[in-house]
């Protein structure tokens, strides 16, 4: 920092030196306009006549008065001007006055409005000329007194041109700080949905697979003993379940990765492409799936498919935990115009003990009881797309989750490009 910006900025710390160190500026350039004296065919020139003691006086009033032209503006500016006004009816010679008067003006000027500056102006500048020609020595016509007229109107000017920069700078100021809050709180907002969208994506993973993995575990443990070739079966789809949820796990988790981190996720997000697989994994579990689709030659979004495919498997997971042993479930996905409805529905009772297709009976048949977050997110993922969802007992027993997707999805930009939304971003 140089030597004159931390002067500046002690001035700015301490605006009343600044304001005592103005008024003596103004004093000494009074006291010296005081000394000159016009001489006629000769223009102007410098003479060593010194002042009335009256002119002194009012001089050093003035001065004094525009120590506090910060904290009273409107005041200092009737002050200067009733001096300025006694100057010119009693002054002989006249002593320069009216300068406190312009700088209280200026002062007026840029810390009001601007109709305040120009009553005010227009007054001042009213008053001081008049008293000029009508009370002067000089004729109302003498330059010196068009001078006053100019300096007011220029004092006015200047302090509301000051007043309208500092305006404009400070609304310049406030719109960046506007817009940075702006941006700070639409990156937290897309960091809250893409967390949102992860924590529901490793639940569907997690809720599916680990239960396929506790079914399963639960089968090899009641057989191990009496049929050791169907234990050895379910511990098989075990290690394929538990390798397929490491798989989607590894996935859903590297979008958190950094761009330069290595071993970012290539494979696409799972899709109804893979609805057959899916409920393979269910079917080996011990759950009669039955896929009725008549969507086969329709192209769906990225995001409309993956939600698809997270809702049927989250549909799925709960019909094998909460639905109750021999329960069966039927997945269809139909287009109907420009949207597409998937429903799951299952016919369980929700009841201990009833018989139904687990080898052996097994332990693991029972519902579970509880709750999760599973429909919650299946709500999300629908109201994400703009969709419809219906969840609820059906008449006569079982459950049924009604789904609506619109294949033709509002888009929304975002960053310059186009997006689906609840697509990732």
């Amino acid at each position: 920092m140089t030597t004159l910006e931390r002067a500046r900025c002690e001035l700015k710390a301490h605006p009343l030196a600044l304001d005592a160190a103005l008024a003596a500026a103004v004093l000494v350039c009074m006291v010296a306009g005081s000394l000159a004296t016009p001489k006629d065919g000769q223009g102007v020139t410098w003479g060593t006549h010194v002042p009335a003691p009256l002119s002194l006086l009012l001089m050093l009033l003035a001065a004094l008065t525009l120590v506090f032209r910060r904290r009273a503006p409107r005041t200092v500016l009737a002050l200067t001007g009733t001096l300025s006004v006694v100057e010119c009816v009693t002054g002989d010679p006249r002593a320069p006055v009216t300068m406190s008067a312009v700088v209280a003006l200026y002062t007026v000027a840029a810390t009001t409005d601007r109709t305040t500056t120009f009553r005010v102006g227009l007054l001042t500048m009213t008053v001081l000329t008049a008293a000029a020609m009508l009370a002067g020595p000089l004729p109302w016509y003498a330059q010196e007194n068009l001078g006053v007229l100019a300096w007011t109107g220029i004092g006015a000017t200047a302090g509301d041109a000051v007043r309208s920069r500092r305006a404009v700078v400070q609304a310049i100021r406030e719109r960046a700080e506007r817009a940075e809050r702006t941006r700070e709180e639409e990156a937290r907002r897309r960091v809250a949905e893409e967390r949102l969208r992860i924590a529901r994506d490793l639940h569907d993973v997690v809720a599916h697979h680990i239960a396929l993995v506790n079914v399963q575990a639960g089968v090899a443990a009641h057989v191990m003993d009496k049929r050791p070739d169907q234990a050895k079966e379910a511990l098989a789809h075990v290690r394929e379940a538990s390798r397929s949820a490491l798989n989607e796990l590894r996935a859903t988790v590297g979008l958190l990765r950094q761009s330069g981190d290595p071993e970012a996720p290539t494979e696409p997000a799972p899709g109804l492409s893979l609805l057959e697989e899916l409920a393979d994994t269910f079917r080996s579990a011990g759950l009669p799936v039955e896929v009725a689709r008549t969507d086969q030659d329709t192209h769906l979004p990225a995001a409309v498919d993956l939600a698809a495919y997270r809702i049927v498997q989250e549909a799925l997971t709960n019909v094998r935990k909460h639905a109750g042993a021999g329960a069966r479930a039927e997945v269809s996905v139909v287009p109907v115009g420009r949207n597409i409805e998937i429903t799951v529905v299952d016919d369980g009772s929700g009841e201990t003990g009833a018989p139904g297709t687990h080898p052996e009976g097994a332990p693991d048949s029972a519902p579970e009881k509880g709750g999760g977050h599973g429909l919650l997110g299946m709500r999300e993922r629908v109201g994400a797309l703009n969709g419809a969802l219906t969840i609820g007992p059906r008449y006569g027993g079982g459950f049924r989750v009604h789904a609506i997707l619109p294949v033709s999805t509002t888009d929304t930009r975002i960053d310059g490009r186009t997006t689906a939304p609840g697509e990732p971003v």
